[in-house]
């Protein structure tokens, strides 16, 4: 549930009911509109359970539920999002494009195209990367958007033997300053992509300058065995 402003519970509507009532307003607000009277109540309730799942980690059950949701409420773009963001936790690939490209095209937000990017990237979709990511520069988004972009990006770039292009693209001009958990991802792709090309050094810079900030950031393990390699 990506839209800011209102997000306080909807506990003064005396219609919804169970996990229904934790839903943001809007929420409620937007599915109302764009669902059948008949189906309200239950669809509500759906995308109520598989909001709560899938903030909980229970995603099998966060893909039944918001499957449930879409049966009820196919128009609503929460619905399509909530489902598309559990199919991508479970990696099932297709149904997480799929779902994701409905709620770009309900939403018109680019909030999940570095998450369709990181889909098509999964299913070895070159091209269509390529093509995603130029749409993600043509219409923008807010920066943490644009660094995980970038992100997702500059990993299949590496993918791809353009090593060079994924450091060009993600190397700091400084790692000091306010630093977001966005900016270590990036870090951590210059990181990648500094030991594959032979330059251990800056790779291990930017490692240590990751660990400064999170001494627990995922992934460290594998960049140590990168950077170790590349050093043989």
């Amino acid at each position: 549930m990506t839209r800011g402003g209102e997000e306080r519970p909807s506990r003064a509507r005396r219609d919804l009911r169970g996990a229904a009532r934790d839903l943001p307003r809007w929420v409620v607000d937007d599915l109302s509109r764009v669902t059948r009277k008949d189906r309200l109540a239950a669809a509500l309730e759906a995308l109520g359970e598989a909001s709560a799942a899938l903030a909980d980690g229970r995603y099998q059950s966060a893909l039944r539920k918001a499957r449930r949701a879409k049966d009820l409420a196919p128009r609503d773009a929460t619905v399509r999002e909530t489902l598309a963001l559990a199919a991508y936790r479970l990696g099932d690939w297709q149904t997480a494009l799929a779902e994701l490209r409905a709620y770009r095209r309900m939403s018109g937000e680019t909030t999940h195209l570095p998450v369709e990017m990181d889909a098509l990237r999964a299913l070895g979709r070159a091209e269509a990367v390529e093509k995603a990511w130029a749409e993600l520069q043509r219409r923008q988004g807010r920066p943490a958007v644009m660094k995980e972009g970038l992100v997702v990006y500059a990993s299949h770039l590496i993918d791809v033997g353009r090593v060079a292009d994924a450091l060009a693209l993600t190397a700091p001009s400084r790692t000091g300053g306010r630093v977001f958990p966005e900016d270590l991802r990036v870090w951590y792709v210059a990181a990648r992509a500094a030991a594959l090309s032979g330059r251990p050094e800056l790779a291990s810079e930017l490692r240590n300058a990751i660990l400064d900030h999170d001494p627990a950031f995922p992934g460290i393990d594998d960049l140590e065995s990168i950077i170790a390699r590349s050093c043989r």
